[in-house]
C-alpha cells in the first residue's frame, strides 16, 4: 500500500516515473494525485467536430485499414479510416508494427489523440487507443455503457495521457489510509467529501457532479490550509513586542502639516490617523496602503514617517526600481524643503535628513549614505534592495514603509524588518488596486487601508486606442504629442524593448516588465482555473527606445522638438540627470521603457503614447496612464496597437474604457494567474495555490476565513489537529525551498 509521501519511481517504474519528474516536478503520490485532469471528455465525441489541434477522444468503429511502403524510409505505414456513425476521419501511423493485426475493419475501439492535417484533411497521427472492454477495465468508460467521463491531463513530453490516467488509477488503487487535513467537524458544516472521496472523484469520476464536488472540496482545503497559515502569521505578529512610537505635537511632523499646501483628502486623513495611532502602540503594525494612481499614498507614508522621526526613530522606504527611489528621494526631499536640511546651515530647527541608497551608486556615495544610516543622522532612508544587505545598518528602525508590494514578496518584508534593534511597524504600499478575495489570500497577514479619491486638481484622462493598421491614426497620434508640447507641455512614448545594438533577443527587455503574450494570456481550456505557464511567443517585433526615437527625430509634426531617451541600463548618473532635465521641462518627449512606470511624477506633463499596447497587462497600462494628468491639465493616454486578437483588444478597450483601477485589477486577475502569493514572485510565476482561485472561488476563501479564525481561536498551535498542522508545514518548506533556489 502507498501514502502520498510515497516515491512514484518505486510504484510506477523508472520510465514513465522519470518523465513525469523531468517535466513534472512530480516525484511523490501526492504530487501525482495533486495533478488534476484539466478537463474531461465522453466517449460520445462526434469526429466530425475537432478543430486543428483539439486532443480528441472517441469512441469509433474502423471503417478500412490498410499498410503500405513509404517512399522516403524503410518499413510499411498504416493507414485507416475510423467512423462514429456520423463523421470519419483519417488514422495513421507511421510504423506499422503492433497495429495492423489490431486496427481491422469492422472493430470498435477507444481513440485519444491530437488532430492535426495532412494535405487539408484532419487526422489522427499515432492515437492511443484501446478496445471497449480494456477502457472499461482501465475505468475509461462506464461499467455499462460508453458514456463515463474520460480524464484529460496537462501534456507530459513522451507519456501519453492514457499512460497517465493508468498510473494515477495504479496509485489510487494502491493508495492506504489518507490523511485529511480538514477537520470532520469542518468538513460536516460545509458539506465536502474526505479527501480520498475527493481524489477518486476528480481522478475517477461517474459524473459531473462527482468532479465538482471533489474540486470543491480539495480547493476548499487549499484555502482553509492559507488562511490558518496567515491567520498563525497575524497571531505570532500580535504577540511581538515593540517600541510604540508616539506622535509628538511641535515636532518634525506639526513643522510639515503647517507648510503643507494644499488640503488633506479626508480619506487621506483617515488612513493617516489609523496610522499613527497603529505606531503608538507596543505591537508592530503590519498595515497594506492601496490606492488608485495618484491618490496621495506618498504623502501619507511620509506623515508616518515623520511621526516615526519624532518619536526617536527611522524610517525607511524600499522601492523596486532605483529611477523609483530616486524619484521618491527627490520628490520627498522637495516637499520637506529645509525640514530635510538636518544639521545644516539654514536646516530648520526640527529638521531631519534624507539618504538614498541604491546598488549602482559609487563606492564612495554608499559609504557616506551608510555612515549616515548607521548614525541616526539620516532620518529618512530611501533605496532600493541595496537595503536588505548584511552591512546596512539602523540606529532604530521605527517603520519600514515597502512600495509596490506587488514587485516584493514576504522574505524581503521580513529582512528589511530584521534591521530594527526592536521589531519596527510596517506599512506596505500599492498603486496596484487589490480585490478583496486577494487581500485576504496575498496580503491575509494585514490590516487593510484603501485610497478611493483622488487629490484636487487631478485632471481626467481620455485614452484611445490607435491601431497601426491605420497610417492615418499613427501620424495623428504624433501630430497630437507635436500640439501638446506647442501648448507648453510634455509627453512620454513607452516601449517595451530598449533595443540596443548589441542583442536582439529577450534580454534587451526591461526588468520588471509586466510582458503578456499577444494571442491571449489564459488557456482557452480553463475550465479547471489553469493557467498556461508558457511564456509569450516574440513573432511580432516589438517597439524598441533605440529604434523608436530616431523615428520620431525624423516624423515631420516632431521636428525642432528636444527627443531624449531613458531606461533602465543607463548609468545611474545619466538616468538622473534625464529625469532632472524632464522634469525641469527641458526635453519635450521622454522615450522610455516601463522604469516610468510608477512614482515618476511630472506635473507638466499630459500625454503618454504606449506603443505595442497589447503586450502589456491591465494593471500596467493603467500604472503608465497615471503619470500624466498629474498637473491640472487634462491628460491623454494613446494605445497603439497591431493586434487584431480578441483577448488582447478585450483588455485594451476596458483600459480605454474606464479609468476605476478596481474594476480593472479584477480583470486583470481574471486574464493572469494569481503568481506566488507567499514568496518572493508575487505575480506571473507558478503559484503555491495549485487550484483555488481567488476570484472564482470567493465563497470558498471567505468560509475558509471563517473556519479558520474559529480553529486558531480554540487552538492556536493546531495541536489537536496534527494533519492540518502538518500540511500548513509543508505548505512552509515549499515556501522555503523556493526562496533558497532563488536566492
Amino acid at each position: 500500500m502507498a501514502g502520498e509521501d510515497t516515491r512514484l519511481k518505486g510504484l510506477l517504474g523508472g520510465q514513465a516515473a522519470g518523465k513525469l519528474a523531468k517535466h513534472r516536478g512530480i516525484e511523490t503520490v501526492g504530487q501525482l494525485l495533486d495533478f488534476w485532469p484539466r478537463r474531461y471528455r465522453s466517449a460520445e465525441a462526434d469526429l466530425g467536430q475537432p478543430r486543428i489541434g483539439d486532443f480528441l477522444v472517441a469512441v469509433a468503429r474502423v471503417e478500412m485499414a490498410r499498410t503500405r511502403s513509404m517512399k522516403s524510409r524503410r518499413g510499411r505505414m498504416l493507414e485507416a479510416t475510423i467512423t462514429d456513425g456520423r463523421s470519419r476521419m483519417r488514422v495513421t501511423f507511421f510504423d506499422a508494427r503492433g497495429h495492423e493485426r489490431k486496427l481491422v475493419a469492422g472493430q470498435e475501439f477507444l481513440f485519444a489523440g491530437s488532430v492535426t492535417e495532412y494535405r487539408g484533411e484532419r487526422q489522427l497521427a499515432h492515437p492511443g487507443y484501446a478496445t471497449l472492454e480494456e477502457a472499461a477495465a482501465l475505468g475509461e468508460l462506464g461499467e455499462r455503457d460508453h458514456h463515463g467521463l474520460i480524464p484529460i491531463y496537462r501534456h507530459v513530453p513522451g507519456v501519453h495521457p492514457w499512460t497517465i490516467t493508468r498510473c494515477v488509477r495504479l496509485v489510487l488503487g494502491q493508495l492506504d489510509e489518507v490523511t485529511d487535513a480538514i477537520p470532520g467537524t469542518v468538513r460536516t458544516r460545509r458539506d465536502l467529501l474526505e479527501r480520498a472521496a475527493a481524489l477518486r472523484a476528480v481522478h475517477a469520476p461517474r459524473t459531473t457532479a462527482d468532479v465538482d464536488a471533489g474540486r470543491r472540496r480539495l480547493r476548499y482545503e487549499e484555502a482553509l490550509v492559507l488562511q490558518c497559515l496567515l491567520g498563525q502569521r497575524r497571531i505570532a505578529a500580535s504577540m511581538v513586542a515593540t517600541r510604540g512610537r508616539q506622535q509628538r505635537e511641535g515636532g518634525l511632523l506639526s513643522a510639515f502639516d503647517e507648510r503643507l499646501p494644499f488640503e488633506l483628502t479626508e480619506g487621506q486623513q483617515r488612513v493617516s490617523g489609523e496610522i499613527l495611532d497603529e505606531l503608538a502602540r507596543s505591537t508592530p503594525m503590519h498595515r497594506l496602503l492601496q490606492g488608485e494612481v495618484g491618490s496621495g499614498k506618498t504623502v501619507v507614508a511620509l506623515r508616518a514617517m515623520l511621526a516615526a522621526i519624532d518619536a526617536g526613530g527611522q524610517a525607511v522606504l524600499l522601492a523596486p526600481t532605483e529611477v523609483l527611489a530616486a524619484q521618491h528621494e527627490a520628490s520627498i526631499t522637495a516637499m520637506l524643503g529645509d525640514l530635510a536640511e538636518g544639521g545644516m546651515l539654514g536646516g530648520d530647527e526640527h529638521a531631519t535628513r534624507v539618504a538614498l541608497l541604491t546598488g549602482s551608486m559609487s563606492t564612495a556615495r554608499r559609504r557616506e549614505a551608510m555612515l549616515e544610516i548607521a548614525s541616526g543622522d539620516a532620518g529618512i532612508v530611501i533605496g532600493t534592495h541595496a537595503l536588505l544587505e548584511d552591512k546596512v545598518t539602523f540606529a532604530d528602525l521605527a517603520l519600514a514603509v515597502v512600495d509596490e508590494q506587488h514587485r516584493f514578496g514576504v522574505e524581503q518584508r521580513d529582512a528589511l524588518r530584521a534591521k530594527g534593534t526592536t521589531p519596527p511597524h510596517l506599512l506596505v504600499m500599492t498603486a496596484t488596486p487589490i480585490p478583496r478575495t486577494v487581500a485576504m489570500t496575498v496580503f491575509g497577514d494585514m490590516e487593510t487601508s484603501t485610497l478611493r479619491e483622488l487629490p484636487r486638481g487631478r485632471a481626467p484622462i481620455s485614452t484611445h486606442l490607435v491601431p497601426t493598421g491605420r497610417p492615418g491614426w499613427v501620424d495623428r497620434t504624433w501630430q497630437r504629442v507635436a500640439e501638446e508640447v506647442a501648448a507648453g507641455r510634455q509627453a512620454y512614448v513607452v516601449c517595451p524593448r530598449i533595443g540596443e545594438e548589441e542583442g536582439e533577443g529577450r534580454h534587451d527587455f526591461e526588468e520588471g516588465l509586466d510582458l503578456v503574450a499577444e494571442e491571449g494570456v489564459v488557456d482557452d481550456e480553463q475550465d479547471d482555473g489553469e493557467r498556461v505557464e508558457d511564456g509569450p511567443a516574440q513573432e511580432r517585433p516589438l517597439a524598441g527606445v533605440v529604434e523608436t526615437i530616431d523615428v520620431l527625430r525624423e516624423h515631420p509634426a516632431l521636428q525642432g522638438l528636444t527627443i531624449e531617451m531613458l531606461h533602465g541600463r543607463m548609468p545611474p548618473e545619466d538616468k538622473d540627470t534625464v529625469m532632472a532635465r524632464y522634469s525641469a521641462g527641458q526635453i519635450d518627449v521622454l522615450v522610455s521603457t516601463t522604469v516610468i512606470e510608477v512614482g515618476v511624477d511630472v506635473p507638466n506633463a499630459s500625454t503618454m503614447v504606449i506603443l505595442d499596447a497589447d503586450r502589456f497587462g491591465v494593471s500596467q497600462l493603467h500604472q503608465l496612464r497615471g503619470r500624466v494628468g498629474r498637473g491640472g491639465d487634462p491628460g491623454i493616454c494613446l494605445l497603439v496597437t497591431a493586434t487584431e486578437t480578441d483577448s488582447a483588444m478585450e483588455r485594451l478597450t476596458a483600459v480605454a474604457g474606464t479609468t476605476d483601477g478596481f474594476e480593472l485589477a479584477r480583470l486583470d486577475l481574471t486574464q493572469r494567474r494569481e503568481g506566488d502569493v507567499l514568496g518572493s514572485a508575487q505575480h506571473g510565476a507558478r503559484t503555491h495555490l495549485q487550484h483555488l482561485s481567488v476570484l472564482r472561488d470567493e465563497d470558498l476563501i471567505e468560509a475558509a476565513r471563517e473556519d479558520a479564525g474559529e480553529l486558531l481561536d480554540a487552538d492556536p498551535d493546531l495541536g489537536d489537529h496534527p494533519a492540518l498542522r502538518d500540511r500548513i508545514a509543508d505548505w512552509l518548506d515549499a515556501e522555503r525551498a523556493a526562496y533558497l533556489e532563488k536566492g
